[in-house]
């Protein structure tokens, strides 16, 4: 199979769409508060004061496939789990043939193992439009202060291949990190790759 194929498939179009603001970086990031797959609303303000990671997800796109095959997301949920709130967040359209019910997904998280503090159903897409989010996976770090600490991609290996994995290094991982041992984001803001966001 040609590796470009799915690359070129979920970053086309990448220009169209809703207008995008942005989670700037060192900024107060966006108040946001969505249900979760129970139905239950979640804020940001209900995590004051902690470190927040906001990964945004549809299972339906290869690239946010080869992080829950090679279990990368679900290590990352695990190891920051005791001192990170790990935030899920969906903004596919009910209308598109990515879009999953809660029921669905449920058993997808079940299924791979993964274990976010919540998953966020945000089928308007106003969280995702507040904060910028153009791709899945792409990826914010709030500081317990409530600023953007980290915008962008997951790591710097821009492909499908859960073998690339391997080797890459992980910005989200190296945020936390450098935050817990009190030193500022060495590399705070990279260019998300993966798949368009599909707004409505």
């Amino acid at each position: 199979m040609n590796r470009a194929l799915p690359i070129a498939l979920c970053l086309a179009g990448l220009a169209a769409g809703p207008a995008l603001a942005n989670a700037v970086v060192g900024q107060p990031a966006p108040a946001f508060t969505a249900t979760d797959l129970d139905g239950k609303p979640v804020g940001l303000a209900d995590f004051k004061g902690r470190t927040v990671v906001l990964e945004w997800n549809n299972f339906g796109c290869p690239f946010v496939m080869k992080h829950y095959r090679s279990h990368n997301m679900q290590s990352l949920q695990k190891k920051y789990g005791a001192d990170v709130v790990w935030l899920m967040v969906n903004s596919t359209n009910s209308g598109h043939q990515d879009y999953e019910a809660p029921a669905a997904l449920h058993k997808r998280l079940a299924g791979f193992g993964a274990s976010p503090a919540r998953y966020l159903m945000d089928e308007p897409g106003k969280v995702g439009l507040a904060y910028g989010a153009k791709v899945t996976p792409h990826m914010f770090v709030i500081d317990p202060s409530g600023k953007v600490a980290y915008n962008g991609a997951i790591d710097d290996r821009r492909s499908t291949d859960p073998d690339d994995v391997k080797g890459a290094r992980n910005h989200v991982a190296a945020a936390l990190d450098e935050m817990k041992a009190g030193k500022p984001v060495s590399v705070a803001s990279t260019a998300p790759y993966g798949c368009t966001v599909k707004y409505r």
